[in-house]
């Protein structure tokens, strides 16, 4: 008999995942409180810069970079099945990572040795950028990304083809406590019942959780980007101290991101959008003369450490949980999506799951 799986959230770890299940053979349904591959509704997934890296990867756990480690080097073959399967191009590009100081040079310098990671020490100039701090930068040549818009409309057409139910504009009242989830129901009060039923709503998976996981860790931060569309655009990925310059291969440049605590409020602000230009025009200047095209944000899932939430829910026997991977939802996806298929079917996860347990 066919396990039926209804997945919560419909961006690109709740994709990523029904990708899995229906390789596995299962019927699987997605829950969507907006649309799929919708540019309007505020996920990090389509408002993200793409980026398949970790930023600054020796800051972080071994537990979170075993995901994006696997997710990194999982993007070329999943992109070019997409776009064998589907016809939509996501974009990839293995463009590079040029890390302008101030960093942690002996850290990073010992971080790629050790996950053969090809690194340079080079000077910011060669690379047409300015640096406000001194001109020994770090450049990572294999780093890549996608075009997120790109990447969720792939995978919209992907879902549509193999036979995936997507219930759309349909968001679900919060869960309380039970012994087993047979049916969950909708805020218009039809229900939607399955075998097993698993959260991928990212910032909004505590407001579903909260009755049956407090201790769920889970806040939306907001992240405003502007997109420019320079004379002649950088050519590889920019950063410096939290702040990101991302060319694309249409010749659009986003600059961003910032890290706001503010809710589920996605509101633009002046004052980002002065300060994310002051940033991007100090290092490249040529971009005061430039139009600002574009000024949006989206809503991360942030979460302590960075460490998302991958597992069987603590006591609701059938429900199960990926989410809360902050920045790096993207990146971590691959890597979630098989680890949570795994523990979903009773099979030995790839990985060590007791990290990313719900207690």
């Amino acid at each position: 008999m066919t396990k039926h799986v209804v997945i919560v959230g419909g961006g690109i770890v709740g994709c990523m995942t029904a990708m899995e299940l229906v390789g596995r053979g299962c019927k699987v349904t997605i829950v969507e409180r907006n649309q799929i591959a919708s540019q309007t509704s505020g996920e990090s997934s389509w408002a993200g810069g793409g980026i398949l890296f970790p930023l600054l990867p020796w800051f972080y756990s071994d537990a979170v970079n075993t995901l994006t480690n696997y997710g990194a080097k999982s993007y070329p073959e999943i992109c070019q099945r997409l776009l064998r399967e589907t016809g939509i191009d996501t974009d990839f590009e293995q463009s590079g990572f040029l890390l302008l100081p101030n960093f942690d040079t002996q850290a990073a310098g010992a971080w790629c040795a050790s996950n053969q990671l090809p690194a340079q020490a080079v000077k910011a100039s060669a690379f047409g950028v300015q640096s406000l701090s001194g001109e020994d930068a770090l450049w990572l040549p294999t780093i890549g990304q996608i075009r997120p818009p790109y990447f969720m409309q792939a995978m919209r057409k992907w879902l549509e083809k193999n036979k995936v139910t997507m219930l759309e504009h349909t968001e679900l009242v919060p869960l309380k406590e039970m012994q087993k989830l047979n049916e969950w129901q909708t805020i218009d009060g039809k229900t939607i019942s399955a075998d097993q039923f698993v959260v991928t709503s990212g910032a909004w998976s505590f407001e579903l959780l909260k009755e049956t996981s407090a201790k769920l860790n889970i806040k939306p931060m907001r992240g405003q980007i502007l997109l420019y569309k320079p004379e002649k655009n950088l050519e590889q990925i920019v950063y410096r101290e939290g702040f990101y310059m991302i060319p694309r291969r249409d010749g659009h440049l986003l600059a961003g991101s910032t890290l706001e605590d503010v809710g589920f409020d996605t509101t633009v602000t002046q004052e980002v959008r002065n300060e994310i230009s002051a940033k991007a025009e100090a290092i490249m200047p040529a971009l005061k003369n430039q139009a600002i095209l574009k000024h949006w944000s989206g809503l991360r899932p942030g979460t302590p450490e960075n460490l998302p939430t991958i597992s069987a829910h603590p006591t609701i026997e059938n429900l199960y949980l990926n989410t809360g991977h902050f920045r790096y939802g993207l990146t971590m996806a691959p890597a979630s999506a098989k680890l949570v298929t795994a523990l979903m079917l009773g099979e030995k996860p790839m990985i060590d799951a007791s990290p990313y347990r719900c207690s």
